[in-house]
């Protein structure tokens, strides 16, 4: 094994036992990245200089006892809507030409300080407004689309070209990519890891998380960043939890909420086939099957398009109407369609997003966490726009990859997608956990219990 295919997990182990220098990780997966990024288009740019020094200093630290945590040492990739002191924060848009950030985000400043390794950032749908990344190509197929908005997130880590990523999560955009990547992607609960320094779709339903390749790396990572950020409105006092899984994986008396309601209407035969043996895993493990209805279903397209057009608008609000020209042409009709929206529509959201997390937290005393798809179907072809379902329906590709992932964002709540398995074509598919607020420690141990009874994942073939 080469060091750019270690998970972090691994990878942290042998730097604890000095069977590996971070400069040999650093410099495999800059490797890795000269090999791959040509064909892929992950990253807005790759900062090696800055990475081999970084490397070079966490050698040093570590050889004199100085080792900070199992972070340290290990490169990343940054999604490009995060603020690193120096650096350009483009939101892969050309509105953000000749930008520099002044400061370190909340979170770069704790990787940075838990020592770990920046590569680079990673390409973003334009403003994070997308769910497909068109810069970036889908690390198993590159003629399919990588998902987004953290499509570069998700593709660096699934080839090798980062060991981890940091990424943000408005309507799905961590989650979408790593199931159609095959890799773990998690959503945090609202307000658990700060957001200040981070560029803003719609502040309401903005997250910020992890991609990893594993469950266990993406807790690791989650360690690192968690605890209150007085400069973010929305920061959450949280207590401190170890999130990593531990070595049992027995689920005896867990309760599983298998949704009765819309997680599985108008989804692909073969993700469904999947996500429901994944399921039956679960059931093997210990937990219990319980069967639920989602509340509200009817409402939540509604919802999510309620809340995050006019917050977007609001935020563009200066540069959509001095540069309008530079935004692209999909990101620039949304924004103009927020200017549109009637103040009523938004307020009729917020009150259904009330209503929605009301009606989610009562499920969620039925069971510990729900299980279903992350994604109806997996990476289509990169010129398709629509997905027609057997009942004849036609659906915009974005309005399905966001279906199942937005309901986490309206209400809060954390959401995990772990790989379960692929296609027919050897596309990736994911599983989509769900739990309760603050409940990331349930969800990160399901997640890792069934991970357990997979054979190791290698990097995604298109690499």
């Amino acid at each position: 094994m080469q060091p750019y295919e270690m998970s972090l997990s691994e990878a942290a182990g042998a730097i604890g036992e000095r069977r590996l220098s971070p400069v040999e990780l650093a410099d495999s997966v800059l490797g890795r990245i000269a090999q791959v990024e040509p064909g892929l288009g992950a990253y807005v740019t790759v900062t090696a200089e800055r990475a081999r020094e970084e490397a070079r200093e966490a050698e040093r630290e570590i050889a004199a006892g100085r080792r900070r945590g199992p972070l340290h040492g290990v490169p990343m990739g940054l999604k490009d809507v995060i603020d690193v002191a120096g650096l350009a924060t483009t939101a892969s848009s050309r509105v953000r030409a000749g930008h520099r950030a002044r400061a370190d985000s909340a979170v770069a400043a704790r990787l940075a300080e838990a020592g770990a390794v920046l590569l680079g950032k990673t390409h973003t749908h334009e403003f994070a407004y997308g769910l497909t990344t068109p810069q970036t190509s889908n690390a198993w197929d590159a003629g399919r689309v990588a998902g987004g908005s953290s499509g570069g997130s998700a593709v660096a880590v699934a080839s090798g070209m980062a060991t981890f990523a940091l990424s943000t999560d408005t309507g799905g955009s961590i989650r979408v990519p790593a199931a159609l990547n095959g890799v773990v992607g998690l959503k945090p609960t609202y307000g658990l890891v700060p957001r200040r320094g981070v560029t803003s779709l719609s502040w309401s339903l903005d997250h910020v998380g992890p991609i990893a390749r594993t469950v266990e790396d993406a807790a690791l990572v989650l360690g690192a960043l968690v605890g209150h950020d007085p400069q973010d409105p929305a920061s959450l006092d949280a207590p401190t939890v170890d999130y990593r899984p531990g070595a049992d994986t027995r689920l005896a008396g867990l309760r599983v909420g298998v949704p009765r309601t819309y997680y599985f209407d108008h989804v692909h035969p073969e993700v469904e086939a999947q996500v429901r043996r994944a399921i039956d895993q679960l059931a093997d493990l210990g937990a219990r099957l319980v069967e639920v209805d989602i509340p509200m279903a009817r409402y939540v397209q509604a919802t999510q398009w309620g809340l995050m057009v006019p917050e977007a608008t609001a935020y563009h609000e200066d540069t959509l109407r001095t540069v309008p020209e530079l935004y692209q042409a999909d990101v620039r009709t949304l924004l103009e369609a927020g200017e549109l929206m009637p103040a009523g529509d938004y307020l009729r959201a917020q009150r259904s997003r009330t209503l929605m997390r009301e009606e989610w937290a009562r499920v969620l005393r039925q069971v510990d966490v729900v299980a279903a798809p992350t994604v109806p179907a997996t990476a289509v072809e990169a010129s398709q726009e629509t997905i027609t379902w057997p009942d004849g329906t036609v659906e915009a590709v974005s309005d399905a990859y966001v279906r199942l992932s937005s309901p986490a964002n309206i209400t809060g709540i954390p959401s995990l997608s772990v790989p379960v398995g692929h296609d027919a074509a050897g596309l990736p598919i994911g599983m989509q956990l769900l739990g309760r607020p603050l409940g990331e420690r349930t969800l990160l141990r399901v997640g890792h219990a069934y991970e357990q009874t997979r054979p190791a994942r290698a990097l995604a073939q298109a690499a």
